[in-house]
């Protein structure tokens, strides 16, 4: 999810081609091709150009109406509800990891098995992968990234995964999950409590929020393919 804007100038898209097994944009307005997984301008007037992401979760859907009990919903034309079963069970086959990379990946990394699932990080242009086996597995990862400390927090029973800045007012904090589900944490330094979307609901800290970190969730073979400086993130290191 972006900002539809480069320039002060407001975009419109729409697909018009693949690049390396991956969907390239054109904006109306100038013509300009845009890499889906960079969000880059390839050619065109605005070449160079970056989009903003917009802060986006992927989550299920009884976790966010828990955590947004007033939402709306967007209604699907005609025709697509009946197609929701099937993209369900395209959606839980690519979650699998199973399959080889599309025809077409301008660029093989081996490090993982081509459709893992990962969640791409970016601090200060330093990337990093995390595989979602990995973060079913740890749950709370406290880590380094462009110089900085970082949180990442998987809840198994939704497969949501947030991730934060691990800093506040100058301090580092390092965390810990305060029950089974992950759906509450403890810092080590003051022993208050915290949900897992970066707030701090009681202690020494209540009331203080963890600055967000955009997570993007793609193929391993997707990420690796435009991320190719990213490093992965592996429990044995």
């Amino acid at each position: 999810m972006f900002r539809a804007e480069a320039k002060g100038k407001k975009l419109h898209f729409e697909t018009v081609g693949v690049i390396g097994a991956n969907e390239v944009f054109g904006d109306q307005e100038t013509g300009s091709h845009w890499q889906q997984s960079t969000l880059t301008a390839i050619s065109g007037p605005l070449k160079g150009q970056h989009l903003e992401l917009y802060p986006f979760l992927l989550t299920s859907w009884g976790e966010w109406r828990r955590i947004h009990p007033a939402t709306l919903v967007l209604k699907p034309t005609p025709g697509y509800a009946e197609r929701l079963p099937e993209e369900n069970r395209l959606i839980r086959e690519g979650l699998s990891g199973r399959g080889a990379a599309p025809a077409g990946v301008l660029r093989k990394d081996d490090r993982l098995p081509p459709k893992a699932m990962v969640l791409g990080v970016d601090v200060k242009g330093s990337t990093k992968a995390f595989p979602l086996t990995a973060l079913r597995d740890a749950r709370v990862i406290n880590d380094q990234l462009g110089g900085e400390p970082i949180l990442v927090v998987h809840q198994p029973g939704s497969d949501t995964t947030t991730a934060f800045l691990a800093t506040l007012n100058g301090r580092t904090l390092k965390f810990s999950a305060a029950n089974r589900d992950t759906t509450e944490l403890t810092d080590n330094e003051t022993h208050s409590r915290w949900d897992a979307y970066g707030n701090c609901t009681s202690g020494a800290l209540a009331g203080s929020h963890l600055t967000p970190l955009i997570l993007e969730p793609e193929y391993w073979f997707a990420w690796s393919e435009f991320h190719t400086s990213t490093t992965v993130y592996s429990a044995a290191r």
